[in-house]
């Protein structure tokens, strides 16, 4: 069964993974110039141009920058005027993605809030009025997820989206090692159990609908109802 499911996932990316020069680019340069190889992969990404552009289009927030891969294909879905707020820890991190940000032509859409998550989404959540958010993507330290979200919970709009990568796995798939039906087991250690507990939260939350796409490592997608207004 794995070796089948690798071969899907490897049928999905030769099919839905098409990017750009610089896109296919990006993440090469990135790991020569020493950051981490850490990237959604193209199919995923094009799913988050997809959703962007479903929403409303007019902000969104990325939570985890890194090189500014996922960033561009969020800044791709969005509506005319609309923008990316993107949070960054990482001084260096931040510095490359704001290039790739002005070579893919996304720079006036994009702003970079450099900080950790924790610190800079409270600033976020006091600078905007609730249901004023489209889109927030979660990529970043996956222990502080839950607390993430009860953050920006607030500030999605009826029928805004949150979405968050990483919800089956990273590098391993620990809904394997979990069996599917949430104990501990042996190895996935805290980041597995945390977003096994992100993941329940959102889904048994009356307000959204949600949903895992298993495209590369899971990604959540959950939308705020229209009928909460």
């Amino acid at each position: 069964m794995t070796q089948r499911w690798d071969l899907t996932q490897q049928y999905v990316h030769d099919v839905f993974g098409r990017q750009d020069n610089h896109l296919a680019g990006l993440m090469p340069d990135a790991i020569a110039a020493g950051l981490p190889d850490i990237a959604v992969s193209a199919e995923v990404g094009r799913l988050l141009t997809i959703l962007t552009s479903l929403t409303r289009g007019m902000l969104a927030i990325e939570v985890g920058t890194l090189a500014g891969y996922s960033g561009i294909w969020i800044a791709r879905g969005l509506k005319p005027g609309g923008r990316l707020i993107t949070i960054e820890a990482e001084p260096r991190h931040a510095d490359f993605a704001q290039r790739q940000f002005e070579r893919a032509g996304v720079a006036e859409r994009v702003h970079i809030r450099r900080g950790r998550a924790l610190d800079v989404l409270p600033e976020l959540a006091r600078a905007h009025p609730p249901q004023s958010v489209d889109l927030i993507f979660l990529d970043a330290v996956k222990t502080e997820y839950e607390q993430y979200w009860q953050i920006v919970r607030p500030l999605i709009a009826h029928g805004g989206l949150i979405l968050a990568d990483n919800c089956l796995g990273s590098n391993s798939w620990w809904i394997e090692e979990k069996g599917g039906t949430g104990g501990s087991g042996e190895s996935g250690g805290s980041d597995r159990d945390a977003m096994d507990r992100f993941n329940r939260l959102i889904a048994t939350d009356a307000e959204f609908d949600t949903v895992a796409v298993p495209l590369r490592n899971g990604v959540l997608v959950g939308r705020r109802r229209e009928s909460f207004r």
